[in-house]
């Protein structure tokens, strides 16, 4: 990370019309002082699509969109929507709207409805499925459009309904093959046919044998050998919420050609050594520049209450070793994160 400034990111699932008012004074208040550089909006199916209404699973509005993109610009702050590609097609075995309206789509649809883990995960759409890039292609082009955006995440962590051995099209193939065709086709789309960034999340390029990893930060299948298959001019954020030993795909990602975002979440002791590991695997490569920054992700479910308790916090809110509530600790990490970055 020298000779530019680092990546300071922060991420939210966002995709109510209601609570644009607090999630603007959110960037304003909390999150433009802190220095935070990127904003990735998570908004998947919540988006009011004007093409596929069908589809559409929430309420945030296309103006929405535009307001919240126009309060970033203000402050300096790159928008990148992420919608989640592939897998997380739902929860369990409940499909989310874009597989409800398009049912074709799914590569496992003999699952149950009310299928649960650890018996299974969640869906995924089929790679193999002729038509189904044609709706993704014009899903990311209406948030894309709408955000002004410049960057987009497609998402694609944790997908295990993949290479299903009863999909008609996916039946016996290799599953690093398929991960690979889904990551380039939404490579050609979002690179090389609108020419903006692209980002994913790494973990099914992270092979669990070689980084010791569990089967949620890394693969246990086959999935990341598709590494060498796909372009090295994807942004991956690879993360990593506990505290481990170490974290050995930072330097193997970086070594491969990747730029790296380490991504952490609201647990302050792991975020901090999480990036102080980072910085030390990108100084031991010949492009320590490739480790961009460091992102926080928050998967709490924002609301009302939550919006205006975060915006009302300081630093000075919490000691450094104090015992804390998620919220309270996610603000603790993003003060600390974003000071040592």
């Amino acid at each position: 990370m020298k000779n530019t400034e680092p990546v300071k990111a922060f991420h939210l699932r966002f995709g109510s019309h209601e609570l644009v008012e607090p999630f603007k004074l959110l960037i304003e208040k909390v999150l433009a002082p802190k220095g935070i550089s990127h904003l990735i909006i998570e908004c998947n199916t919540s988006f009011v699509f004007e093409k596929h209404p069908e589809v559409t699973g929430g309420t945030l509005t296309k103006q929405d969109a535009m307001e919240i993109a126009a309060v970033c610009k203000q402050h300096g702050i790159r928008v990148i929507p992420l919608f989640q590609c592939l897998g997380h097609q739902g929860w369990g075995g409940a499909p989310n709207t874009l597989l409800k309206a398009y049912p074709e789509f799914d590569e496992t649809p003999h699952i149950p409805l009310d299928a649960k883990w650890p018996d299974f995960f969640c869906r995924s759409w089929c790679p193999l499925h002729p038509k189904v890039n044609e709706l993704a292609f014009e899903l990311l082009g209406e948030i894309i459009d709408a955000f002004e955006a410049d960057a987009f995440h497609v998402g694609m962590d944790e997908v295990y309904a993949i290479a299903d051995d009863q999909c008609p099209r996916c039946k016996g193939k290799n599953r690093a093959e398929l991960f690979a065709k889904a990551v380039n086709d939404l490579h050609g789309y979002l690179v090389k046919e609108r020419g903006i960034q692209m980002y994913m999340w790494a973990d099914r390029l992270n092979d669990s044998e070689a980084t010791g990893y569990n089967q949620w930060e890394g693969d246990t299948f086959g999935t990341h050998q598709a590494i060498s298959e796909i372009s090295t001019d994807i942004i991956l954020m690879d993360w990593h919420y506990d505290k481990l030993d170490s974290y050995p795909s930072i330097g193997i990602l970086l070594d491969k050609g990747f730029s790296v975002i380490p991504a952490c979440w609201y647990k302050t002791d792991a975020a901090l050594d999480f990036l102080e590991a980072s910085k030390r695997q990108a100084n031991e490569t010949s492009k320590p520049e490739r480790m961009l920054g460091m992102a926080v992700t928050s998967w709490n479910g924002w609301d009302q209450e939550g919006f205006e308790k975060f915006i009302q916090m300081t630093s000075s809110s919490f000691s450094r070793d104090e015992d804390l509530e998620e919220l309270d600790e996610l603000y603790r990490t993003l003060d600390l994160i974003t000071k040592d970055l």
